[in-house]
C-alpha cells in the first residue's frame, strides 16, 4: 500500500536522532539519512508538507514503479527521501571527477534512473534535481566507493555532469526465425 500525503503530514528535526524526519500524522513518523550539516536552515525547524512537495512526492510515486522493481514499502521511502533530498538539502557543488564519462548523450529529467560509473563499479542513481547542464542525484546502490576514504551510502546525494551519466540498459530478446 502507498501512502498519500495528507494535511497531517508536516517536516520536523527530530533533535533526538539528529536527522530530518516526515510527521505522518499522530503516530507515524518517518526518518531521513539527512543530518543537519547538509540542510537548508529552514529544514532544521518545523514547516508544512506543501502542496508542492506532496506533488513531487506523488510524481515519484508514479513514476517508481515503472523503473524498479520493489516493494510498495520501498518505493514509499525512496519517494520520500527524495522529496527531502529535491527541496530540503543544500545546493551542491558538481563532484563529476569520481564517475567515468559516458560516450553517450542521454535525456535527463527528474525521477529518472541512470547508471554511474567509478571505477570498476556501478550504482543506480535517481534524478531528483536537474539543471542546464548538471544533475543532483540520489544513490540507490548500497554502497558507492568513490575513493580510498570517501563512499556514498543508499540514499545520499550527489551532483554530476550529464556526461556522467549512463543510460541503463534493457535486456534485450533475440527472436531467431
Amino acid at each position: 500500500m502507498l501512502l498519500m500525503p495528507n494535511k497531517d503530514w508536516h517536516w520536523e528535526y527530530n533533535e533526538t536522532c539528529k536527522q530530518l524526519s516526515i510527521s505522518l500524522g499522530s503516530e507515524m513518523e518517518f526518518l531521513t539519512p539527512y543530518k543537519s550539516k547538509i540542510l537548508i536552515p529552514d529544514a532544521l525547524t518545523a514547516a508544512e508538507f506543501s502542496i508542492e512537495h506532496a506533488k513531487f512526492y506523488i510524481k515519484m510515486l508514479e513514476t517508481l514503479p515503472k523503473v524498479l522493481h520493489i516493494s510498495d514499502a520501498g518505493i514509499v521511502q525512496t519517494a520520500l527521501n527524495a522529496t527531502a533530498a529535491h527541496f530540503l538539502l543544500q545546493s551542491q557543488m558538481p563532484k563529476s571527477w569520481f564517475f567515468d564519462e559516458s560516450d553517450e548523450c542521454v535525456y535527463c529529467e527528474v525521477g529518472k534512473l541512470f547508471q554511474l560509473k567509478c571505477g570498476y563499479s556501478k550504482v543506480l542513481a535517481l534524478v531528483i534535481d536537474n539543471g542546464l547542464q548538471a544533475a543532483t542525484v540520489m544513490i540507490l546502490s548500497q554502497h558507492c566507493q568513490l575513493s580510498d576514504s570517501k563512499s556514498l551510502s543508499q540514499f545520499d546525494t550527489i551532483k554530476v555532469m550529464h556526461n556522467r551519466l549512463h543510460p541503463l540498459r534493457k535486456a534485450r530478446q533475440v527472436v531467431a526465425a
